[in-house]
């Protein structure tokens, strides 16, 4: 590595430390200001809370990179304007790329280890610090209202070899809303499907409303041998609204490979939604990581601009700020029309890096082309 590249890139990893280190003892802090009544009357021990923020940091550490790399990028950069070294490297015939190398490799190792961390990581540091939170931290009477609250786009596999995906249950009335149930046979052929507007605990068993029961022949899926509809029906489903309680899924605390795995597994069951919002998530985890190349890419051109340098360091800095944050807000919007099924779930995650990548390189070559 040359003396400008390490000087450089010593720079911006000292920097994004600092920040890193800066976002953890906010959050701390306001964390900690935020619950210090609850704190103090439930007696949790130091070393209960320890454990918590630490179990935290991975998830702090992938929340903060994108905009602590974009900080620390631009801080460095925005120091050697002002100083005149970023003429002094032009006049020496070094091009935007050339002068920026150093930033670009570092967004790009920090991408992977985002991407490392979010994977081997945060999932189990997702399932710790929820434990510890709901055995130390939440009054009995607040786990059990986070308990009874409605769960959304229900899907497991239950007994007698069934799939079950269910738009809503709400446990306050043991009421499902939007069934649909797939039967497979010994060789993982679907035997019967069933389709019902709203299922009802009536305490010994469900009865599904306005239900549509298909057998199929395991030769052939796609003609069913016998089609009934009931406007009521007692079902032979022997789970309980307690075991439709246990099924939550909580998509953070999955790596890409068990969520991959959990969309092949319901693949077959017809419930294009959901599969839909979680091939988004799938999606999402492989293009997230990326987001701190990309707004280190979008934001170097303002750190980089010479006139009136003095006076708009700081404005270069809020400006690529500002637009850091237009990322954010155009990715979440992409994954939300992904997740309404209004554009496809590949493109609702990958569709805010690949747009802002483009407009970067279009701004650079524009500005930076000589």
């Amino acid at each position: 590595m040359r003396i400008l590249d390490r000087y450089i890139t010593g720079s911006i990893f000292r920097t994004f430390i600092s920040c890193v280190l800066i976002f953890c003892s906010l959050y701390i802090l306001i964390d900690l200001t935020a619950t210090l009544d609850e704190i103090i009357d439930r007696k949790i021990p130091a070393d209960i809370l320890a454990q918590y923020y630490l179990s935290f940091f991975p998830i702090i550490l992938v929340q903060t990179s994108a905009i602590a790399c974009l900080i620390a990028t631009l801080l460095t950069f925005s120091t050697l304007n002002n100083s005149n070294e970023i003429i002094a490297m032009r006049a020496s015939g070094l091009n935007f790329w050339r002068i920026t190398k150093p930033a670009l490799w570092f967004g790009l190792i920090i991408s992977a280890l985002v991407f490392w961390v979010n994977e081997q990581y945060v999932p189990q540091a997702t399932v710790n610090t929820q434990k510890i939170r709901d055995e130390n931290m939440i009054l009995k009477a607040d786990r059990i209202r986070k308990k009874m609250a409605n769960v959304e786009n229900l899907t497991f596999y239950g007994l007698k070899n069934r799939l079950y995906f269910v738009d809503s249950f709400n446990p306050n009335n043991d009421e499902l809303n939007g069934v649909t149930i797939i039967e497979y046979d010994d060789n993982q052929n679907v035997a019967q499907k069933i389709v019902a507007l709203q299922g009802k605990w009536t305490g010994i068993a469900w009865k599904f409303f306005n239900c549509q029961v298909t057998d199929f022949d395991a030769l052939s899926v796609t003609s069913p041998v016998k089609v009934k509809v009931y406007a009521e029906k007692l079902m032979d489903i022997k789970e309980t609204p307690d075991d439709f309680l246990k099924q939550r899924l909580n998509v953070s605390s999955m790596n890409i490979k068990e969520l991959n795995q959990y969309i092949k597994r319901f693949s077959k069951s017809g419930a294009t939604r959901a599969l839909d919002k979680l091939r988004v998530d799938l999606h999402e985890k492989m293009a997230y990581p990326f987001g701190n190349f990309v707004v280190v890419l979008l934001g170097l051109p303002f750190a980089l601009m010479v006139k009136n340098r003095k006076g708009t360091a700081f404005a270069s800095l809020g400006v690529a700020v500002g637009v850091g944050f237009f990322y954010y807000v155009v990715n979440a919007v992409c994954l939300a029309f992904g997740k309404g099924g209004l554009i496809p779930p590949m493109l609702s995650a990958w569709g805010a890096p690949l747009v802002f990548t483009a407009m970067a390189v279009t701004i650079i070559e524009t500005d930076f082309s000589n």
